[in-house]
């Protein structure tokens, strides 16, 4: 939720980790080809960030992926791509994905913010649910309505290596028996619509074991210049940064149990940060050497 009006000294960095607490994130090399891997109790996850025109942290990253260059992909800004095993099984209505605050962000709402919700909900995503004047706001959507492309594989012992990967709708393996025994169609756009009906929802299950791949982006959504653009409305966040107000996770949590998976942060570096921040990308850098 957050053009060119950016302050020089805001730059972004990406982490990911299995919890809410950043000590246990690891830095996201932005647009490169090899994942985060996540090792939790509940998931084995590879985790990918692509950011068009990419200019933050680490100051490695490229500043751009094939990924912007392919024919269904090619309008998104952004795009969070997952690969996940799961531990347990999962009930398909239970698997959110959205995003969350551990503080008010009422006082930091941009004018225009309601009717750009109200927008959102009604044209692009309307199984969005949320409260953003809460004191601890949310903005979640049904996982399996909500991914752009969703890709069920096959039953594994350990989570397939991949580089780079484009996720497209579909299945491969025993996937195509799952896709058909739940009547999920083939097309993207109809499966988010399947699965808006939560009894179709809670009929799916996340098998243990079993490989399912999603994507998630959009052209709404520009990180780098920190603004919002949907149809009749731009939004310019950026003056709303502050010490407080600079990092959008992007969470996978079980509605059930409140439990989260997975947490993607996306935290806006303030120029009082930058020094330390140049000591970790060394460090990323050591990593990937």
């Amino acid at each position: 939720m957050f053009t060119s009006n950016k302050a020089p000294d805001q730059r972004l960095r990406i982490t990911v980790g299995p919890k809410y607490d950043p000590q246990t994130h690891q830095s996201v090399q932005v647009n490169g080809a090899e994942p985060i891997r996540i090792e939790s109790p509940h998931l084995t996850a590879d985790i990918w960030v692509r950011i068009q025109d990419y200019t933050g942290y680490p100051t490695t990253s490229p500043r751009t992926n094939p990924y912007f260059n392919h024919e269904v992909t090619s309008r998104n800004r952004y795009s969070i791509t997952l690969s996940l095993t799961f531990k347990q099984a999962v009930n398909g209505n239970d698997l959110l994905f959205g995003n969350d605050f551990d503080h008010p962000i009422r006082d930091y709402l941009p004018p225009g913010f309601g009717t750009a919700f109200r927008i959102v909900k009604t044209m692009l995503d309307p199984s969005l649910d949320g409260d953003a004047h809460a004191d601890k706001p949310y903005l979640y959507s049904p996982a399996l309505a909500s991914w752009n492309q969703f890709h069920i594989g096959d039953v594994t012992n350990a989570l397939p290596a991949v580089s780079d990967p484009v996720i497209l709708e579909g299945a491969d393996g025993s996937g195509m028996e799952v896709r058909n025994t739940y009547a999920i169609p083939e097309d993207a756009a109809a499966r988010t619509k399947h699965f808006r009906a939560e009894e179709k929802r809670a009929e799916f299950e996340f098998e243990a074991g079993r490989v399912y791949q999603a994507d998630f982006g959009n052209p709404y959504l520009d990180f780098n210049e920190f603004s919002i653009h949907i149809p009749g409305i731009t939004l310019n966040i950026s003056k709303y940064v502050s010490e407080k107000n600079n990092v959008l996770r992007y969470v996978l949590k079980n509605r059930a149990t409140g439990e989260e998976y997975l947490v993607i942060g996306f935290t806006v570096v303030l120029d009082e940060e930058q020094e330390e921040d140049t000591e970790e990308n060394k460090e990323v850098v050591d990593e990937v050497d």
